[in-house]
């Protein structure tokens, strides 16, 4: 979209537009986390077994990942602002029932629901946000807000977390969502602009929105799954297997239908498979890192819940500044690498928080590894935002932004089941030898963020292939469309 005056980022209502999708992605991403630390207070009021426990987090995991790539082609067909909307109305909904669960089945339902809502706002607000600040230089400045967005959120979510379960109480972790999703709604029926969209039953893949949405769901449920259960078990090698059959009959049924719900021909616009590559790989190593040095200050060296969340202010503030100089420098240099630099930066302070001790102190021991860290990531995030969404047609930029959400929603999935079980072979190798409990659960932490930095270092290297954008405005749909893979652009009337 642009003004007379060129840049519509520049005007009032492009800066509110700006606000209000990133609100959307900060809520989705921070809910992946806020309840982590009000786990305890859950499980003691509402009387939640050790086992089922999980469910509070993994049931919101599930629902939001399984569900991201139907979110975000349902946007280009049915319309963004819609799905927006309902998906928000949904969020609202289920977080007021979470918060007035008055037992363990009708939390985690809530927290399913709420992962449904997510699946439809997160890929609708990106998909707006490309369309609408389609200049260049509007173009890189609103993405590289959106990706400092999600680093923020997965920070703040913990910090939040801490701060709402300790002091008005963990139902108000789900009650804090309301004022944000009614804000949202407000925001979106005055700043996004209404159209209709007439979609002919005949171009709505029904078997595969089926096949992806079973594929998915059956891949990261297994993947939540997999710590419990042993990556050897016979459920999670039978939950994998039956997930990539399923993903295959999903592709096999896409190369051959006339009007695909996922055009495999998005994969032509060079770059964009490497950048979501990325960003899951490298959400998988930076979100697990908030996972296990939670546990470390909570269960080694006592800290409170608000002390554990405060602790990553800091991160936040690095974000932040990462973002600005990331967003300045694509200009110059392009994207890529921009990505390299500082997934390597990353891995830098991911390997001194590996170096934790079991008499380890805050200033020392922790917070130089959360600055370095936080430079690095909130460089990679927002630059592979950038990167997942250059050359994007304005027809399948839903698509694009469910795919990187997706990535980034399997990323946390499998980085979790990966470096979970890794702490966990670690902590009882030590507890065999008779280790003390403290020292074994630190072993553990060290080996588990030893293996997050290793990730971030491969994301390094897939980050070579990653488009070198320095913020070109989006392909004409003509330009990528070849064959059948052709999809008729949805019917507009304004």
């Amino acid at each position: 979209m642009t003004t007379q005056h060129g840049s519509f980022l520049a005007t009032r209502r492009g800066r509110l537009t700006l606000l209000l999708l990133c609100a959307v992605q900060f809520l989705d991403v921070a809910d992946s986390s806020i309840m982590n630390v009000a786990l305890p207070s859950i499980r003691r009021d509402l009387g939640f077994s050790v086992q089922n426990l999980q469910w509070v987090l993994s049931g919101y995991l599930v629902t939001y990942g399984g569900l991201l790539l139907l979110g975000g082609r349902a946007g280009d067909l049915l319309g963004r602002r819609r799905l927006l909307a309902a998906g928000t109305a949904l969020f609202a909904a289920c977080s007021l029932a979470g918060g007035l669960a008055v037992g363990a089945g009708m939390l985690v339902g809530a927290r399913l629901g709420q992962g449904v809502g997510a699946a439809m706002m997160t890929p609708a607000g990106l998909s707006i946000l490309t369309t609408t600040f389609n200049q260049g230089t509007d173009r890189s400045r609103a993405l590289g807000v959106w990706g400092a967005v999600s680093g923020l959120a997965a920070a703040a979510g913990v910090f939040l977390g801490g701060v709402l379960s300790q002091g008005p109480g963990w139902r108000w972790v789900l009650f804090v969502n309301l004022p944000v999703c009614a804000l949202i709604l407000a925001g979106a029926a005055r700043l996004l602009p209404a159209v209709r969209h007439r979609v002919r039953p005949a171009n709505f893949d029904i078997p595969g929105a089926v096949l992806a949405t079973a594929g998915m769901l059956l891949l990261v449920y297994a993947l939540v799954r997999a710590p419990q259960q042993g990556w050897g078990s016979a459920r999670t090698i039978g939950a994998l297997t039956t997930a990539g059959l399923v993903l295959a009959a999903f592709a096999v049924t896409e190369l051959r239908r006339r009007g695909p719900l996922f055009p495999f021909s998005i994969f032509r616009i060079r770059g964009l498979a490497a950048a979501d590559a990325t960003q899951m790989i490298a959400f998988a190593g930076f979100v697990s890192v908030f996972f296990f040095l939670t546990l470390y200050m909570q269960d080694v060296l006592s800290y409170s819940p608000i002390r554990g969340g405060a602790a990553y202010l800091p991160v936040t503030a690095g974000i932040v500044v990462a973002a600005g100089i990331s967003s300045r420098l694509f200009a110059r240099i392009g994207t890529r690498p921009v990505i390299v630099v500082g997934a390597l930066i990353a891995v830098g302070g991911i390997y001194y928080l590996s170096r934790i001790t079991i008499h380890g102190s805050y200033p020392v021991n922790l917070l130089p590894g959360l600055v370095i860290m936080a430079i690095g990531i909130g460089a990679v995030l927002v630059a592979v935002t950038t990167a997942a969404n250059a050359g994007v047609p304005p027809d399948q930029a839903g698509l694009a932004a469910g795919l990187l959400s997706a990535s980034q929603q399997l990323g946390t999935a499998l980085g979790l089941a990966v470096f979970t079980a890794i702490a966990a072979a670690r902590t009882s190798a030590l507890l065999a030898a008779h280790a003390r409990p403290a020292g074994a659960l630190t072993g553990g932490f060290q080996h588990a963020l030893l293996a997050c930095a290793f990730f971030l270092l491969a994301a390094a290297v897939i980050g070579l292939r990653a488009t070198n954008t320095r913020g070109e405005p989006p392909a004409h749909p003509d330009d990528i469309h070849a064959g059948h893979d052709r999809i008729p652009a949805p019917e507009l009337t304004d």
